[in-house]
């Protein structure tokens, strides 16, 4: 039998089945294992020890350390894991991508029975009959969980199927000496190392990379002496899907993907040198002797063992080294970064990462609140920059949480459903708050500008509404970033408070015009003002009511029902109303006596 064009379609397509199982297979377990995968590798990482465990434990489960890596870089850029962290994950990848070429080695030939039973053990033949039962299990499941398994099954089965095809496809070149001659030319390190990089950056996965050698190797024309190079290039090679994945991320999450290269071409420089240098002075007896596919296996365990081990001591130098290649730049890192499309399939880390988002917005709101009404009080000019910066990530925040959060992929939860609901009102509460301050920025700057001024009593009377509606608005963000359900208890009487200052004000407003200490011109500028302040409270209002109905596990968000009817009737809410009433209106009524 002739190597021919059938041959390399039957290839391709052999390595196509291998893929497609091994993702099957890796996916499958992934979502049999649940979010709990990711939760875990987030939060044990504090120790490198346990960071590498579970690198290697994660990788082993979906069958690839790129997966892995790519994993970890979202960690990073969203912000929920360190530089140093991610390096022990690493680590353990590494180790753990080598059980694909353990598991294929089960397939090395060798003395088996004829019996139909033992033939049938045999991985290659098994598979079938794998395949079989995960397609009988997939038609007849009707759970999620049950489908998963049936991915596992078939995953499984494909994967040795197209190692099969491919071992049969290359079967011919075992009689052409231009293959053994191209493998001796490969035998050269440097060019052996070019070309297993090259290959696993096309392909982006080592475990399929080391599966095509493997299927080469049963030909007997690979020898160790070409095969350890291209082992050596494969591990580089596969930096390359860590490299995209951090393109457009934050420089911490581009330095996570450099840890990764730096660890594999260091170590295999160092291997590389070792390995020859042995060779060249004392000589390994099996160096021109052909490899089998366990051996291609042991020498790729050994590699990623051999160099996690001598790395260990040394993670803090591959953090210096990954943060020289990528410097800090003054480029200010996005916010929205956090919002990282890896976690759209995991929703408890999709949520988590856009409520941290959705409270830097509340941070950016408050403080626009603060520089809209500070240049009323004081002499300080208006930092317009600033102000448009934070309202312009506002409007931005809006529309690229709102997007992330409808794009959230398996979310079966109450809970999770409660939360998506919340975020989605609390977005656009905030992004209504940054409205109304910039509102405010306006009419001051014009106020300013037109060089007027409000009266002794106006300018005492808005300062003391502004101090409300500030403290309701630092208690909103509070409690929505704490999730605290007793924070958010205390900002609904001070909006009582602030819709009785609103009409006090305008009373007052009015007693003022008809006395003639304030033009029509500065009384638009102030009932405005005073209308734009109630709104902000009413809108904090909202926020701080849908995080106590979810601290409580509220299964209807009806804010102005529960408001009054639950909330406002409780002892606890008559006593804030007091202590807000005596802190703010007492205020307001003092000035009004003393003018």
């Amino acid at each position: 039998m002739d190597f021919n064009a059938l041959s390399i379609v039957q290839l391709i397509g052999g390595l196509a089945l291998f893929i497609y199982g091994m993702t099957t297979m890796g996916k499958g377990l992934e979502r049999a294992a649940g979010s709990k995968l990711e939760k875990t590798l987030e939060k044990m990482t504090g120790n490198v020890f346990k960071a590498l465990l579970m690198g290697m434990v994660v990788t082993m489960v979906i069958q690839s350390s790129s997966a892995t890596t790519v994993m970890v870089v979202g960690f990073v850029n969203a912000g929920i894991m360190s530089l140093r962290q991610s390096v022990g994950v690493i680590l353990g990848a590494n180790i753990g991508t080598t059980i694909t070429a353990q598991i294929l080695r089960l397939d090395s030939g060798g003395a088996v029975s004829e019996n139909l039973f033992m033939q049938m053990l045999k991985p290659k033949n098994l598979a079938y009959v794998i395949v079989l039962a995960g397609v009988i299990i997939m038609m007849l499941a009707k759970k999620r969980r049950t489908r998963d398994i049936a991915d596992i099954f078939s995953g499984f089965g494909i994967l040795f199927i197209g190692m099969s095809v491919m071992e049969s496809a290359v079967a011919p070149l075992a009689d052409l000496p231009q293959f053994a001659q191209l493998f001796a030319t490969i035998a050269n390190p440097v060019l052996g190392v070019l070309v297993g990089a090259g290959v696993t950056a096309i392909i982006q996965s080592s475990s399929a990379s080391v599966g095509i050698l493997q299927a080469l190797s049963t030909t007997g024309a690979i020898t160790y002496a070409a095969a350890i190079p291209i082992i050596l290039g494969q591990n580089i090679g596969t930096c390359i899907t860590a490299f995209l994945s951090s393109l457009g991320g934050s420089k911490n999450a581009r330095r996570t993907a450099m840890v990764h290269f730096y660890f594999n071409l260091i170590g295999s420089i160092v291997f590389l040198i070792a390995v020859y240098a042995i060779e060249y002075t004392v000589g390994f007896s099996f160096w021109n002797s052909a490899i089998d596919k366990g051996g291609i296996a042991n020498f790729h365990t050994l590699f990623n063992v051999t160099c996690t081990i001598l790395f260990l001591p040394f993670t803090g130098l591959l953090v210096k080294l990954a943060t020289w290649s990528v410097p800090s730049g003054e480029v200010q890192e996005d916010p929205l970064a956090k919002l990282e499309p890896r976690f759209l399939t995991t929703p408890s880390l999709a949520l988590e990462q856009a409520q941290r988002c959705i409270a830097d917005m509340g941070d950016a709101a408050k403080q626009n609140f603060h520089l809209a009404i500070d240049p009323l009080f004081g002499e300080e000019m208006p930092k317009e920059d600033i102000f448009r910066e934070h309202e312009s990530f506002l409007d931005r925040a809006e529309v690229e949480i709102g997007r992330y959060l409808t794009n959230i992929h398996n979310i079966r939860s109450v809970d999770q459903r409660r939360q998506l609901a919340e975020m989605m009102h609390s977005l656009s509460d905030f992004e209504k708050i940054g409205d109304y301050a910039q509102n405010i920025f306006g009419r001051v700057d014009e106020f300013r500008q037109g060089d007027m001024s409000f009266s002794p009593a106006a300018m005492q009377e808005l300062h003391a509404m502004c101090s409300a509606v500030g403290e309701a608005l630092d208690l909103t963000v509070e409690g929505y970033v704490t999730r605290s359900v007793s924070v958010a208890r205390t900002v609904e009487p001070i909006e009582e408070v602030v819709d009785t200052l609103k009409e006090r004000l305008k009373s007052r407003h009015i007693e003022r015009l008809s006395r003639n200490e304030c033009t029509m011109q500065t009384g638009i500028h102030f009932l405005d003002i005073v209308h734009d302040l109630e709104k902000i409270s009413d809108h904090c209002s909202n926020i701080a009511i849908y995080t106590i109905q979810l601290g409580e596990g509220a299964e209807e968000f009806d804010t102005h029902a529960y408001a009054k009817q639950e909330y406002k009737a409780t002892p606890q809410f008559a006593e804030k109303l007091r202590y807000y009433q005596q802190k703010y209106l007492t205020q307001v009524e003092q000035i009004a006596e003393k003018n």
